[in-house]
């Protein structure tokens, strides 16, 4: 048995089912021996990402697993990493290495030295021996405390050599251990949740990955307090409620944005609390409770008032008890479903006629009002790429199941969407996978699409075919006008149609919606389906 083999066993021993890979390192071999499927993509970020929506969309239950080559490969594979580092998102890389004797000679690439700004945890096997202790950390990692990758280098010559039989023999998969707040520090809370005049409850990633779902529901229904979900939360609670203020990116809802601005206590579960250009920002003078599985992230951005490090779910149920000790289980009743009632109306009243335009090019809006509208939201996943599509639809897509949405981006790479839904199709292969796209992040990877073709993956991809940047434009004004630097084009349709998708082309209004109808049961037949849409070059200088 050499070391790659070593590490396949152990990847089966965890459980790992599916791995990603681009595009040579003799692991690949190894762990198909093993019985593991693997899927190669057409590029290391690609094939990264994908792995980042597998473990998006499973929870704690599976996780991603991408294999590269060193050298190039993992300079390649960079970009995917980052994205999963910002996100908190528990991967792991297997990326191969120089050998030992020139790992640092130039022009040798020492990935784990590299990466490891960007890893929850970097470390090269130095010697066979060490492979069992090495992995075993990475899946420790991956399943306790906050998320992000895991990186595992494998210099060449010590994934040739032999191991020793130790290394699987004495092998134990990690477990997870789960930590929980100080009693006395949730009674605290409670106290100042209950006593406040206007609270909110602000809600992660860490609620949807910690299936804290149902009890966040039951908190939020026990106290009459009502729920706003970040990028990364959207989906923990179901936005037909009535006590549900929405989602937000740096675009949101006005109940949402009302509710955060008069609000005196705000409670956080299951999020970093993280200031970000690409969320909301908390306003001063709030009363915090923080909930996260990460120490450091209390105090990291916010003053707290009271923290609850530990795992969410069982940070819930804790509150629950303390609250249904205070004021029974039947509950209290508040206005606030009638307050957010009233602030929704007004504010779809601004908006219905954009997410109904009749409009020619089509509206932004009016293509998210039809994928509202069409959708089999229990049994469909929905996420947005970066730019103008991120910030269009997250306030007005409705999720109403857990994990129905996959938000993302505190960091922003264009084109994460086509593999980020290959990744959570082959996790969830019974869910309709969609994702919105403009033509910008389209020309990242839309080689992609002949991936999800290839390896029986279907999924949907709705392209704003506008001709040109819908976000930066209004930077360049001498550059446009001068050389049109923002300008762009192409046939999506038949693009997708060369890779052995179905493209489908989107003119009016009224073919929006029979086309998504017609995505759906095409992907049910296996079929993976591009929809162009004709948004038009004077589309985005509309209103959005």
């Amino acid at each position: 048995m050499n070391g790659n083999q070593a590490i396949a066993k152990i990847l089966k021993l965890e459980g790992v089912e599916w791995v990603s890979c681009f595009p040579s390192n003799p692991l690949i071999e190894a762990v198909a021996n093993e019985g593991i499927r693997l899927d190669m993509f057409r590029t290391e970020r690609g094939a990264i990402m994908a792995a980042d929506g597998y473990s998006r969309t499973s929870g704690r239950k599976k996780f991603g697993v991408t294999i590269t080559q060193g050298g190039t490969g993992a300079e390649n594979a960079m970009g995917g990493i980052a994205q999963a580092y910002a996100d908190n998102i528990p991967i792991l890389l297997l990326p191969g290495g120089s050998p030992l004797a020139s790992r640092n000679v130039r022009p040798s690439f020492l990935v784990s030295d590299v990466y490891s700004p960007i890893s929850k945890h970097a470390e090269p096997i130095m010697a066979s021996g060490q492979i069992g202790a090495v992995l075993r950390r990475a899946f420790h990692g991956m399943r306790n405390g906050s998320g992000g990758p895991m990186t595992v280098e494998t210099p060449g010559d010590i994934g040739g050599a032999e191991a020793p039989d130790s290394v699987i023999e004495n092998y134990k998969p990690a477990k997870r251990t789960i930590v929980s707040p100080s009693l006395s520090d949730v009674k605290d809370a409670v106290k100042i949740f209950l006593a406040a005049e206007n609270p909110v409850i602000w809600v992660g990633g860490g609620v949807i990955f910690g299936d804290a779902c149902a009890e966040l529901k039951e908190l939020a229904e026990l106290t009459g307090v009502p729920v706003y979900t970040t990028m990364q939360g959207k989906s923990a609670f179901p936005e037909d409620h009535e006590l549900s203020l929405g989602a937000g990116s740096s675009a949101t809802t006005l109940p949402a944005s009302t509710w955060l601005k008069e609000s005196d206590v705000l409670l956080g579960l299951g999020t970093s609390l993280t200031k970000t250009n690409y969320g909301q920002a908390i306003p001063p003078g709030k009363t915090i409770i923080h909930n996260t599985e990460n120490i450091d992230d209390i105090n990291k951005d916010e003053s707290v008032d009271v923290g609850l490090p530990g795992d969410v779910k069982v940070t819930l149920q804790m509150i629950l008890d303390e609250v249904k000790a205070a004021i029974g289980t039947g509950g209290r009743t508040t206005d606030a479903a009638a307050r957010i009632a009233e602030l929704r109306t007004k504010w779809m009243a601004d908006w219905t006629p954009l997410l109904t335009s009749d409009q020619t090019p089509l509206n932004h809006y009016r293509v998210i009002g039809e994928i509202d509208k069409n959708l089999d939201k229990a049994n469909s996943v929905v996420t947005h790429d970066a730019g103008t599509p991120r910030d269009t639809i997250t306030p007005f897509y409705h999720a109403t199941t857990p994990g129905g949405y996959v938000g993302w981006g505190k960091t922003t790479h264009l084109g994460f969407g086509i593999p980020l839904m290959i990744g959570t199709k082959i996790a969830n292969p019974d869910k309709f996978c969609l994702n919105f796209m403009g033509d910008a992040a389209f020309g990242h990877s839309s080689i992609d699409i002949e991936v999800s073709v290839r390896i029986g993956a279907p999924i949907t991809t709705v392209v704003l075919n506008n001709a040109g940047m819908a976000t930066y434009p209004s930077g360049y004004e001498a550059a446009q006008e001068r050389f049109g630097v923002t300008n762009m084009g192409g046939n999506y349709a038949d693009m997708a149609e060369a890779m052995g998708a179905t493209g489908l082309v989107v003119k009016t209004p009224d073919e929006m919606g029979p086309a998504l109808i017609e995505a759906q049961k095409l992907n049910a037949d296996g079929k993976t389906v591009l929809i162009d849409v004709n948004a038009g070059f004077e589309s985005r200088r509309s209103r959005f």
